[in-house]
């Protein structure tokens, strides 16, 4: 990987560690190891922002997920994250998410969260993954109850690379912001029955309750799952920029894995379910089964 790949992550690395206090450029160039000026430029044509843009963002993003949670009041929110006041907080979240954070506290709609992906995953696509060492993987059945889920189609896609390409990165960050019967969003593959013509297989989403009566972003659907058991596949914890290596061993270990040896069959009329690849949690895939004879 390149070397000014890796220090636009080293940059990133420090300002997520750094975000509630001040950060100056001078900083970010001596983890970067390269002069201000080039750190800078490097920077900007690498993510597309400044890294004061860069540093904006994310803390409004991480005031919006504080907000959303609720039990601090906006004017700490403001001054922990290095706003100055909170009417500098106030005009700021506006700008970017187009309410205030006051009424956004009292009612949490979906808004476009900054997410910040890191530099080197974008490589890491690109290079050569080594499959030569084995891994455990942890299978276990768990039950998802009947929800809804609030989907964002793409128009082909059939895998995340595809679909981020068609429709941006920011579906996540909304996603994000939306409260989740499992504490997360979700990518899905979706059977012939819950896609429309002219859309894709994957998509990415939100569970919900059924009794779901908040906002649906616009260009998104709401469908209807049932109850239903999954296998759910688990990897080992892995180091951050080898999760393509993570995702692939746990998804050969499912196509291999007879769930006739638990008395299950695979149920191809729900999704199939992937968790966001964390390192400290080993990758995680979800698969629908059926008891044998049901």
């Amino acid at each position: 990987m390149k070397e000014q790949i890796l220090a636009v992550q080293r940059m990133q690395d420090y300002i997520g560690e750094h975000l509630t206090g001040e950060i100056h450029l001078s900083d970010l160039s001596r983890v970067s190891l390269y002069s201000t000026w080039y750190s800078y430029r490097l920077f900007r044509e690498t993510l597309g922002l400044t890294p004061a843009e860069y540093v904006w963002r994310l803390r409004l993003s991480r005031a919006a997920s504080r907000l959303r949670a609720g039990g601090d009041r906006v004017i700490d929110i403001a001054m922990d994250l290095g706003f100055g006041s909170a009417d500098t907080f106030t005009r700021a979240f506006f700008r970017e998410f187009g309410l205030n954070p006051g009424d956004y506290a009292k009612d949490p709609v979906p808004i476009p969260l900054f997410i910040p992906y890191g530099a080197k995953y974008r490589e890491l696509r690109k290079e050569n993954l080594n499959m030569s060492d084995l891994q455990t993987v942890f299978v276990q059945v768990i039950r998802k109850p009947e929800r809804l889920c609030i989907i964002k189609r793409a128009a082909a896609s059939e895998d995340y690379f595809p679909y981020c390409e068609e429709v941006g990165c920011d579906v996540w960050g909304i996603l994000m912001s939306m409260r989740s019967l499992c504490g997360e969003p979700v990518c899905m593959w979706l059977p012939p029955r819950y896609k429309k013509p002219g859309t894709s297989t994957y998509v990415q989403g939100v569970e919900v309750e059924t009794d779901y009566a908040g906002a649906v972003p616009e260009g998104f659907d709401v469908i209807r799952l049932p109850e239903a058991e999954y296998l759910m596949f688990q990897g080992q914890p892995f180091r951050e920029e080898d999760y393509c290596g993570a995702i692939r061993a746990v998804q050969q270990a499912m196509d291999g894995y007879d769930p006739a040896v638990i008395g299950y069959r695979w149920d191809d009329e729900n999704p199939r379910i992937q968790m966001e690849p964390r390192g400290g949690r080993g990758y995680i895939e979800l698969r629908a089964v059926r008891k044998t004879g049901a």
